[in-house]
């Protein structure tokens, strides 16, 4: 059986994530956008919590579509406060819309996203060897950097911690411990 990170656990929907999509490196728009709003979600939750209702939030959220997203009215925000399969979080959900016009102006002005959230970690995956998940940061200077530039657009929930787990999501980090079986995997997939 192949080692691989602790925080998956014996979950086979957490261990799915794990081993196909946590830590690779995304240049997709469109997914970069899915994991603002699943990350902004996340905040005070689990992301177990938000990985089962993921496929309700694109449901929900038009296949996180920010272009569909910002047409978002006061009706659909009431019909979103009574979805059971979503966290029915009224500020998060109006920061969803918020972020989705805040994206559509980022894309606007440097042409694509993925252009802009890439240059806080110099357009590459920065490559860490943590030995336990114990040494993990929840928070780095790069975080920081992105959080107080995205607030500075007009993003919400989107704090240091937070945006430090959509870098882990994106693969703008490396966070998979040196044991891992993906590390190794992920160190080759950056460096190409």
């Amino acid at each position: 059986m192949e080692q691989r990170c602790f925080w998956p656990q014996n979950d086979t929907l957490m261990i799915a994530y794990h081993d196909q999509e946590w830590g690779v490196p995304v240049f997709d728009d469109n997914k970069l956008f899915e994991f603002i709003v699943l990350d902004s979600f996340q905040a005070g939750l689990s992301w177990k919590t938000i990985l089962y209702k993921r496929e309700n939030f694109r449901k929900a959220f038009a296949d996180f579509n920010a272009k569909k997203i910002v047409k978002f009215d006061e009706s659909k925000i009431q019909e979103l406060l009574q979805d059971i399969g979503i966290i029915r979080n009224e500020l998060k959900i109006r920061a969803t819309i918020k972020n989705a016009q805040a994206f559509l102006t980022v894309q606007k002005e440097f042409g694509n996203f993925h252009s802009y959230i890439w240059q806080f970690t110099k357009e590459k995956t920065i490559l860490n060897n943590w030995k336990t998940h114990k040494e993990i940061p929840v928070s780095t200077l790069e975080s920081d950097t992105m959080s107080k530039d995205l607030k500075k657009r007009g993003f919400s929930f989107v704090g240091t911690t937070i945006c430090y787990a959509f870098m882990q999501a994106a693969g703008m980090v490396n966070d998979h411990t040196t044991d891992c079986f993906r590390h190794k995997e992920i160190v080759k997939i950056a460096k190409k």
